[in-house]
């Protein structure tokens, strides 16, 4: 497995090089990428190894200049590499497929300023960075790793940086990167001050106190930030969007499991948190839910609504983390495997998920040129292979069977649903509001992907333009598929999806309790006898059942003709064949969500007068016959950032004046500069040194 998992690094380090040295052009655009197909399936064969059984180990000695560092997997390791590079290979397939198709660029540059160089260089980084984290065997090389992803995803957010907005989202993305690497830093150098080695492997032997309490809320900050908790949330909606085609994809589907391998190798670590963490984490983990769905559910952006859902999954999958931090405090073994195995479950949904959403959402929003959502009304009917993609995505999201997202969603909801065996109120009362939190997410998420699903799936298809692209090529079909099928066909063998995760969390928690939640071979329940019991299995067979007989009593019931057609005068709402002004937008779909949801979003609403410049830019160009004379009222309706607009807004102010007066210092000597850095490290030191 060594030699496999090398030869997926050296084929990352490849297509990089291809692409910084020869800048190739469009017919030889998609090699890097398949290079990294190639790579990609050798990582994910390791991991399939690590999580048999057969780890495997790189020793790097004093490569990187500070002790011996290694790269080592056990299970917990391998089922996220098999779960990252599962998704990374279809990804990957659809990366080359939009690369060959963009436009010859004489200048270098791309539609919307994407300059193919460096793109397929800032790719091959992260995969090779997400492979080096989940690896890691020091502190020193996880840092290193963590790193070079925060470099990584600032390339793919600024590539593109011509367009609006594009180098506020790249910066912002850098910066708390940046604060989630400081985390870390100061977290990973108290455990190894307390260890004395800077092997993770050592830092359980840290006693209780306050460096480990410190160390544990230092690292879960840290990799909170990665994944998008509230209130780090703000950069993942700006930076996800800002990157280009399927790098979408690649951040949220892949790189973004660093973050929870962090969460759940920091239990494996430290063992149980304090009680407080905990209940920041469950609080935090519903709030988070509930704001990500609620901002995607009115946003009228399609990159922006999905990336909105990726805040939610956060939320959805940090839930079920919670339960597993409730039990690892309680010594409850079977709560922290129902807590584990519905977060893990839900993970895996997400990755497929929205590994498949951002796929094909590219291709959708490349063929029509745009991502507002009016403007994409029965765009996926041009583009078939990606339209169909994204319809499966979505209905996955919304947590419908017999889905993947459906299994992860029941199985949470189950999980949260155990707060009865706890003893005492204050765990109760925390895990039934999380529980109350989910429940609502999964309420909106319905709402949010049927609009998706209406207006860019089964809206009227828009008139054939000169300009309109065709759908992905045969690299990115086989990709949306086998996504697709991800979606679908795991949900189908789930019991077997368990035994994998089973085997994978065993260094958390013993294979033969996780594996309780098989009542028999393809029954589930929440490891918990008599609660509840699922099969989706069976529910594969059962929904096409009743298709077919519903089918069947249709044809009896309707004679010769059961597809006949009766065409009667359109109703002046939402229904089909309206069109102009009369029929739903995106932003009058959500305008109830936008009311019932006000207290979250802070939904400000205004009636005002138009005046003439107005009227003519907001005129509905199909609207029929002269407007009536006389003065017009038009409807605002906005919501706010709450994060944004009360947290960082206020925090921005005196982060300024600081920054200005730290300018004074750009000026100044070079043993000036050199006296700052050591007085930096040495107070670094002295503190790490204290609370240890």
């Amino acid at each position: 497995m060594t030699a496999v998992f090398l030869a997926g690094l050296a084929l990352l380090a490849a297509a990089a090089l291809l692409d910084l040295a020869a800048g190739v052009r469009r017919l030889l655009a998609g090699i890097p990428y398949l290079l990294g197909v190639a790579g990609s399936a050798c990582l994910l064969a390791a991991g399939a190894g690590a999580l048999a059984g057969h780890g495997l180990r790189v020793d790097l000695g004093a490569a990187l200049g500070l002790g011996s560092s290694h790269l080592a997997a056990d299970p917990l390791s391998g089922l996220f590499l098999v779960v990252a590079f599962g998704a990374a290979v279809p990804v990957s397939l659809a990366f080359a497929s939009w690369a060959t198709s963009q436009p010859d660029a004489g200048s270098g540059a791309e539609p919307g300023g994407v300059r193919r160089r460096g793109v397929a260089a800032a790719y091959a980084l992260t995969l090779a960075a997400v492979a080096v984290i989940v690896t890691a065997g020091d502190a020193f090389v996880l840092l290193f790793a963590w790193e070079a992803l925060t470099i990584a995803f600032f390339l793919l957010a600024c590539f593109g940086r011509q367009r609006e907005g594009r180098t506020g989202a790249a910066l912002i993305t850098l910066v708390f990167g940046k604060v989630s690497g400081v985390a870390l830093l100061l977290g990973l150098l108290m455990l190894a001050a307390g260890s004395g080695s800077l092997t993770l492997d050592t830092f359980h032997t840290v006693p209780p106190g306050l460096a480990h309490t410190a160390a544990y809320a230092l690292l879960v900050a840290g990799f909170a930030v990665k994944v998008g908790l509230v209130p780090v949330h703000v950069w993942l909606p700006r930076g996800y969007t800002a990157a280009p085609g399927p790098a979408r994809a690649l951040m949220a589907g892949v790189a973004v499991n660093v973050g929870f391998y962090g969460l759940w190798r920091t239990l494996a670590l430290l063992g149980p948190p304090p009680g407080w963490l905990v209940t920041a984490v469950l609080l935090l983990a519903g709030l988070t839910a509930i704001l990500g769905i609620a901002h995607a559910a009115v946003h009228t952006n399609l990159q922006r609504v999905i990336a909105y859902s990726s805040v939610e999954n956060t939320g959805l999958i940090l839930a079920g983390y919670g339960v597993a931090l409730v039990g690892a405090i309680l010594h409850n073994t079977p709560l922290v495997a129902v807590g584990l195995l519905a977060a893990t479950l839900q993970l895996v949904a997400h990755v497929a998920a929205k590994s498949l959403l951002f796929t094909a959402s590219s291709g959708i929003e490349a063929a029509a040129g745009t991502s507002e959502l009016d403007a994409l009304r029965g765009a996926a009917r041009r583009t078939p292979w990606s339209g169909t993609g994204f319809a499966v995505g979505a209905l996955t999201l919304a947590g419908l069977p017999p889905t993947v997202g459906f299994v992860s969603e029941w199985f949470l909801l189950e999980a949260l649903m155990q707060q009865f065996r706890l003893p005492g109120l204050g765990f109760k009362l925390v895990m039934a509001l999380a529980g109350a939190a989910v429940a609502l997410t999964a309420g909106f998420a319905g709402v949010t992907f049927v609009r998706l699903l209406g207006l860019v799936v089964l809206g009227p298809a828009p008139p054939a333009t000169p300009s309109t692209q065709r759908d992905v090529g045969v690299a990115g079909r086989v990709g949306i598929v086998t996504l697709a099928l991800g979606c679908l066909a795991v949900a189908a063998v789930s019991p077997w999806e368990i035994r994998m995760l089973a085997a994978g969390l065993a260094p958390l928690v013993p294979a033969e309790v996780t594996l309780g939640a098989l009542k028999s071979p393809w029954v589930l329940q929440p490891v918990f006898d008599e609660f509840s019991i699922l099969s989706p299995s069976w529910l594969w067979i059962a929904m096409p059942a009743l298709l077919a007989l519903v089918a069947a009593v249709t044809l009896l019931a309707s004679g010769a003709r059961p597809l006949r057609v009766r065409r009667v005068p359109a109703w002046r709402s939402a229904t089909a064949g309206v069109e102009g002004a009369d029929q739903y937008t995106a932003f009058g779909y959500t305008n109830p969500t936008r009311r019932v949801l006000a207290n979250v979003l802070l939904t400000r609403a205004e009636l005002r007068q138009l005046d003439q410049r107005t009227e003519q830019q907001t005129e509905h160009p199909a609207a029929d016959g002269p407007r009536p004379a006389g003065p017009r009222l038009g409807y605002t309706s906005d919501v706010v950032e709450v994060v944004e607009q009360f947290l960082y807004r206020p925090l921005a102010r005196p982060l300024l004046v600081l920054v200005k007066l730290a300018k004074r210092l750009q000026s100044g000597r070079l043993e000036a500069y050199i006296a700052y850095m050591l007085i930096a490290l040495i107070a670094v030191l002295a503190v790490v040194t204290a609370l240890a």
